[in-house]
């Protein structure tokens, strides 16, 4: 089999190597050219010079996997491509797009009678050696076509990945799995931060952590890796407190309220990750004025000149 990846930074990179390590064909378009180069020469891909080159380079049915960011770069790229393939091609959408999004173009491709398959996807740096999680969504003959990427894709052949329904329902079932990370990655950090802070006990997190991997019931994959990083420096000295926010969790609230389904941990997971965006700290400043105002509590003044 012979597909296109549109974009090939670090997920769509790793996953044009695992393809062809399952034998899959790939010609690869990036706009930096210089990866191009370097997955031409260590596996053999097979290098375009424009999107246009890409397709050229394919059969029919033809079979594009765009691996880009959400939003404008996405559109327009699934708009070009509206142009240049044919009735039977196939489109698939890799990214975290909103669903939404993936609904109204597949409604817009089909126009065209080229399909359409959002395959929301997890796994990360690590998905190359462990494999990638793919929640697919689109119609199951398309699904069909594409089914032999999913099973070199996914952790074997016969797990890691499902068709989880029709168009859309890829990328609201990887919305909803990002939100749960968000609350899992919460309270893990908030537990660890509890051991620090019982300073008479002396606990060392490296060790209580590499404890909970083996027969623990909060045992996981994000604990593996905590493990792994406290192994180094526990401490966390040269790590900025900024976490940043995808728009999955952020969706993912909003589809909260948009059905009525009380999302709590999820919510002041995403709430949290605000709180350590904010430099600036007004809100804080506010609270410190207003208890010195209606109980005379002292106001702590800040190191700034």
């Amino acid at each position: 089999m012979k597909i296109a990846m549109i974009g090939l930074g670090k997920m769509g990179g790793n996953m044009v190597r695992r393809l062809r390590q399952g034998g899959i064909e790939v010609v690869g378009f990036n706009r930096e050219k210089e990866i191009i180069d370097i997955l031409a020469d260590e596996v053999g891909m097979i290098p375009a010079k424009s999107l246009n080159g890409a397709i050229k380079q394919l059969e029919s049915p033809r079979v594009v996997w765009l691996m880009l960011p959400s939003g404008k770069p996405t559109e327009k790229v699934i708009k070009e491509l509206e142009k240049k393939l044919s009735f039977g091609d196939i489109v698939i959408d890799g990214g975290n797009s909103n669903y939404e999004d993936t609904r109204r173009r597949g409604a817009m491709l089909a126009q065209s009678g080229i399909g359409f398959v959002d395959a929301g996807t997890s796994g990360g740096v690590w998905g190359l050696k462990n494999g990638y999680c793919m929640m697919v969504g689109g119609e199951k003959q398309q699904v069909k076509v594409i089914e032999p990427l999913l099973k070199v894709l996914a952790p074997a052949e016969d797990r890691g990945w499902s068709h989880v329904g029709p168009s859309g329902a890829g990328h609201y079932t990887k919305m909803i799995h990002n939100g749960i990370e968000y609350g899992m990655m919460q309270a893990y950090a908030e537990g660890f931060e509890l051991l620090r802070k019982k300073t008479d006990f002396n606990l060392d997190l490296a060790s209580i952590s590499e404890m909970w991997r083996h027969g623990s019931v909060v045992q996981s994959w994000l604990l593996d890796l905590t493990a792994e990083a406290f192994k180094k420096d526990q401490n966390l000295e040269n790590i900025a407190p900024f976490v940043p926010d995808s728009g999955e969790g952020r969706w993912t609230v909003q589809e909260s309220i948009e059905l009525g389904v009380p999302a709590p941990v999820i919510t002041l997971a995403l709430q949290m990750r605000f709180a350590s965006q904010d430099a600036e700290g007004y809100g804080n400043r506010a609270l410190s004025v207003m208890r010195n105002a209606f109980g005379g509590h002292d106001v702590k003044e800040s190191d700034k000149e």
